[in-house]
């Protein structure tokens, strides 16, 4: 979902894509499944986790053995920093959680150095955690994204959430931003725009067996005490 939400809401087919964390190779993998994608490039901090899940996850660490993928151990904040402005069409933050060496992944500098190294109409969806636990913590974090996104000037901000029973709650979130492009109404990323991605044509690729239009519509649809604590700082 962390993937396909994105992918699948940009209106023009990406050709650039930016992983920052997921060393398990998981996000790849789905990005991989992306036939308009020209480039995926991976900045993950730890080698070994790349190294480990290779070894002992091959299903899911496939997605390194696409050619496409270009793989970068190094600071991640420090690689968007440095990036060229308006490089990516989607950028995909699988991080853990903001307490100690993930904490600046949440800040405000490293989304406005997410925000100038996305393309005009490009998108960004960001682990943000669940809304039984940490509600405190995703309006801070709607409400940066609201002023870095420039939402009064054609950019948007949007919570979706979904099921993943083995995590606290069972349930995760992601903040979905969109960069405004010239002459185009804000992208609304509750409606997608690319259709599902046809399964691949090679036996190590699961089927995909979750993500449809009508689950990626529904994720956008909030309890009434997480669409309240948040109205003021999404865009729909």
């Amino acid at each position: 979902m962390i993937t396909h939400l994105p992918a699948c809401s940009i209106r023009r087919p990406p050709k650039k894509a930016l992983v920052v964390g997921g060393g398990d190779g998981g996000v790849l993998r789905e990005l991989s499944r992306h036939k308009s994608l020209e480039e995926i490039h991976i900045a993950e901090i730890d080698g070994m986790v790349i190294d480990v899940s290779k070894k002992y996850f091959p299903q899911m660490a496939v997605g390194f053995s696409d050619p496409r993928v270009s793989v970068n151990v190094c600071d991640g904040i420090k690689f968007v920093q440095e990036a060229a402005e308006g490089t990516y069409d989607i950028i995909v933050v699988d991080s853990s959680d903001p307490v100690g060496p993930a904490e600046v992944l949440f800040q405000r500098p490293f989304f406005e150095a997410m925000y100038r190294a996305l393309a005009p109409g490009g998108i960004v969806c960001t682990q943000a955690e669940s809304l039984w636990y940490h509600l405190e913590i995703i309006k801070s974090l709607a409400s940066m994204c609201r002023d870095v996104f420039q939402t009064d000037k054609g950019g948007s901000v949007q919570y979706a959430f979904t099921t993943i029973p083995t995590y606290p709650s069972g349930q995760i979130g992601f903040m979905i931003c969109t960069k405004a492009e010239e002459g185009q109404e804000p992208l609304d990323p509750r409606t997608p725009n690319q259709a599902p991605p046809a399964d691949k044509d090679d036996d190590r690729y699961p089927p995909l067996r979750y993500y449809n239009a009508e689950v990626h519509k529904a994720a956008f649809v909030l309890p009434t005490f997480g669409r309240d604590a948040l109205k003021d700082s999404l865009s729909f």
